[in-house]
Parts: structure tokens; C-alpha cells; sequence
């Protein structure tokens, strides 16, 4: 059976061009007159989307057939599974479940527990009822709130390396957060968490914004593939200048491979001036996200993915 990316790449063209000729059937759901939105695709239309058991089986302008279920989609956006490249599910054993009715499909816990636990985060995302992966945090103890490796001795190698060995098929990269008061010397941490990273082939997460070291030194240290995150955090030591142009050497590492991630967070990480900033000059993000947790949604700064998505929307 096709999967819906090959099923779309065959019927895309119908929502833009003319519509494919369906004999008339029963669908299990019909989704009809949402606009329908898959950047995969660049398709952007009002239409309709059917469904058959868990496949999608017609998109079309308008679909003339019966089905046990319809939504009323009109004003409203249909739009494939969100993926969290930045999140804190695996905290709270709670949290797939609650990421998943805000219509998040699959998620990557962003190091939330370090060596020490990770086999708890592990544990959570084998069970999620969506995709689920995690980071590990280069500080064993993973997030604290005296410092993630302010005592330099948490940012353990063999640790680390020992707790990916053993959850392989579930981590897929190494955090380090680098602000001021989180780790005491961000330049060493950020050289470990490289050493454990290029070992496994992974890529290197660096939560960035009011550093000890400024960003142009740190980001010559990402290779291909590695992820800045909290990418609209303000100065002093952000991916911008104090005149808010972006750093020459932010745009060497975009031409390098290096991606760059919202998460949204709810401590500074985003503030409109900085936003405003970024985006006016062009400097788009890779990823949005939302370093959320099972708390967001009593906070405005997150609420959910929906509403961090609409920020950009409103730009």
C-alpha cells in the first residue's frame, strides 16, 4: 500500500489542476472544504481530503461521495501531522498523550535527562502513541536548576556514550545548553558534547542566548547537520548584533549545514524585537517548535504548537 507521501506525490496535482475522476463510494471520513496545506508538497488549496481506514485515500477540490464521518473543515487549515523537533515530553509520562491532542504526531524530547535517567526518557518514548525520540543531555543529571554542567564534572563522555550505546535506536542527538548559569565553561561543554556526538554519527542541539562566549566562536564548532535552538533568543550573545544584523559568521554556518530552530519556549527565548529582527533581514528558521511541556498550556508564551505556528502566520 502507498504510504501518503507517494500516494500525494501521484494526486497533489488534482487540488491545483483538474480534478481526478473517483467512482462514487463510501469513505470512512471526509474532511471537506479546509484549505489544505502540505509544504512537502507546495500544495495550498481549498479542498476536500478522504479517508479509509488509517490512509488517506482522495484529495480533491470537491469530492462527490458518502462517508460515515464528515467535518466541516470551512476556515479551517487541514494540514499534516506536526513533528516537535524541540520538546520536553519525556519528562512527564503524561506528556505524549497531551502533545498528541494538540495534533502532534511525533515529537523529540530535546534533553531533558542526561546519562543518569535517560533510560526513563527512553522508556517513555517506546510507549508514546506517536513516533518519539529523545536527546540526551551532555550533563548527566540532565536539566537542573543550579546547571545543567556548572560543575563541569556532569558533562561526563564515557557516560554519555555508555547511555547511547545501550538506547541507540531512540537517541538521536546530544544537547548542551550554553547559557550563562547553565554551563560553566560553554566552550569545553560544548567540545564534549562533540566528542560523544561525532562518535555515534549524531547531531550536536546547542540551546543558545545570553552565552558566556559569544556566538561567533561557538558556532564554528557545529558541523553539518548540528541545530541551533532557541534561535530567536535575544542579544547579548545571540545569533544577531547589538544593531540587530545577523552575524556573518551565523551565515557561513547556514551555508555549511548547520539548521536553525525556534522553540519558543517561555523564558526569554523568544521576544518580538529579536524576532521582528531576524525574520525582517530574511534569515528564516528550519524548524519551528515549541519547548514545550506538560505545563504549556497555562502558559501564553507556548500554549501549544498551533499557537506558536500562528505567530509566524501573523508575520
Amino acid at each position: 500500500m502507498m504510504n501518503r507521501r507517494q500516494f500525494l506525490y501521484a494526486s497533489a496535482g488534482a487540488l491545483l489542476t483538474c480534478p481526478l475522476k473517483v467512482f462514487a463510494q463510501t469513505y470512512d471520513m471526509i474532511i471537506r472544504g479546509g484549505r489544505v496545506i502540505d509544504p512537502s508538497l507546495r500544495v495550498n488549496a481549498i479542498g476536500d481530503v478522504a479517508i479509509v481506514g488509517d490512509r488517506i485515500a482522495v484529495v480533491e477540490a470537491s469530492i462527490a461521495a458518502d462517508a460515515v464521518e464528515v467535518i466541516d473543515a470551512t476556515e479551517k487549515l487541514v494540514i499534516p501531522g506536526l513533528l516537535d523537533v524541540h520538546s520536553h515530553y519525556a519528562q512527564d509520562e503524561d506528556g505524549p498523550a497531551i502533545c498528541l491532542s494538540d495534533g502532534v504526531t511525533g515529537w523529540v524530547d530535546a534533553g531533558s535527562l542526561g546519562a543518569d535517567r535517560i533510560d526513563d526518557a527512553v522508556a517513555i518514548a517506546r510507549s508514546a502513541p506517536q513516533p518519539a525520540r529523545v536527546l540526551i543531555n551532555i550533563g548527566r543529571e540532565g536539566l537542573r536548576g543550579g546547571g545543567d554542567t556548572m560543575d563541569l564534572a556532569l558533562a561526563d563522555v564515557d557516560a554519555a556514550k555508555a547511555a547511547i550505546a545501550r538506547n541507540r535506536d531512540y537517541i538521536v542527538g546530544v544537547k548542551a545548553r550554553l547559557t550563562r548559569g547553565v554551563a560553566i565553561d560553554d566552550v569545553e561543554v560544548l567540545r564534549r558534547a562533540q566528542e560523544v556526538a561525532t562518535s555515534f554519527d549524531l547531531p550536536v542541539m546547542i540551546h543558545i542566548g545570553q552565552t558566556t562566549t559569544p556566538m561567533s566562536t561557538l558556532i564554528q564548532q557545529l558541523k553539518p547537520g548540528d541545530i541551533v535552538t532557541h534561535m530567536l533568543a535575544p542579544p547579548p550573545n545571540s545569533i544577531i548584533d547589538d544593531d540587530g544584523y545577523i552575524l556573518p559568521e551565523i551565515l557561513t554556518a547556514r551555508r555549511r549545514g548547520v539548521w536553525f530552530d525556534v522553540a519558543n519556549g517561555r523564558t526569554g527565548h523568544l521576544r518580538w524585537d529579536t524576532f521582528d529582527a531576524i525574520l525582517g533581514s530574511g534569515f528564516w528558521p528550519d524548524t519551528l517548535s515549541t519547548d514545550g511541556n506538560t505545563t504549556s498550556r497555562t502558559a501564553a508564551s507556548v500554549v501549544d504548537f498551533p499557537n506558536v505556528m500562528s505567530k509566524f502566520l501573523n508575520f
